[in-house]
């Protein structure tokens, strides 16, 4: 039996770890972090600080090149194939470094329970037959530390608030019936494709980390400075991860 632990670990700062996710990650018999690549070096470098930080007994931590997902073809199959290929390499550095059943840690950005996959990649575990137990140890969202950061909140008063894609605002445009949008994954600045009048975004990157930038106010406004900023930033370290929110007043 393996019993999982999906760690929620905020965005970075070892300050957004609960005491419930130290004391998962001081119990487990086995930490995997995966390495993306070069151009994301930093990404490890904070998971081994983290562990650096927060284990107070001795764990193994045994790193692995995760696979790449495929950058052609229809986008959900060339996620299903990828999430296919990442459950394959679990499932073979399971068997190497776990062969007898154990516990077994894996740091999720944010929590796993938002535009998170892991907990997927471990259904297929299950179904390929391994015997799984899955925890989820919740942390804090980058939409949380997001809305922290500008110090607002997420909604108007007695408003829906929706949470959504780049890709989705992109080709469907302004969510049906929200007064404000919550976007994420978005690595085309889909904001630009939106009418801006009457909209305000909340942009931030970096967030909860010491590079962290911010910028505010109306779309019209500040749409080009973001778009500049946010290839600054990536040429810069590399990587970005950076989530928005949109807001537009009220209807009656």
């Amino acid at each position: 039996m393996i019993d999982l632990d999906l760690i929620g670990i905020g965005t970075g700062n070892a300050d957004h770890l609960t005491r419930q996710a130290e004391a998962a990650m001081n119990a487990a018999d086995l930490i995997l972090l995966p390495r993306k690549g070069d151009a994301k070096s930093d990404l490890i470098d904070l998971r081994r600080t983290l562990c650096a930080t927060a284990l107070t007994r001795p764990v193994r931590i045994v790193e692995f090149d995760l696979p790449v997902r495929a950058a052609t073809g229809a986008y959900l199959a060339a996620v299903g194939d990828w999430h296919d290929a990442i459950a394959a390499t679990w499932a073979a550095q399971i068997a190497e470094h776990l062969p007898q059943g154990g516990r077994l840690a894996l740091l999720v950005w944010g929590d796993p329970s938002l535009y998170d996959s892991t907990l997927r990649i471990a259904d297929r575990l299950r179904a390929d037959g391994m015997a799984l137990h899955v925890r989820v140890i919740p942390g804090i969202t980058s939409l949380q530390a997001l809305t922290a950061a500008h110090a607002i909140p997420l909604n108007l008063l007695g408003a829906p608030v929706v949470i959504t894609t780049g890709r989705r605002l992109r080709d469907h445009g302004w969510p049906e019936a929200a007064d404000s949008v919550a976007v994420m994954l978005d690595g085309d600045c889909s904001f630009t494709t939106l009418a801006p009048q009457g909209v305000a975004i909340w942009w931030g990157a970096y967030l909860g980390m010491p590079h962290e930038a911010l910028i505010a106010g109306s779309l019209a406004d500040v749409a080009d400075e973001i778009v500049e900023r946010r290839a600054a930033l990536r040429a810069e370290h590399g990587w970005i991860m950076d989530i928005y929110l949109l807001r537009r007043p009220a209807r009656p």
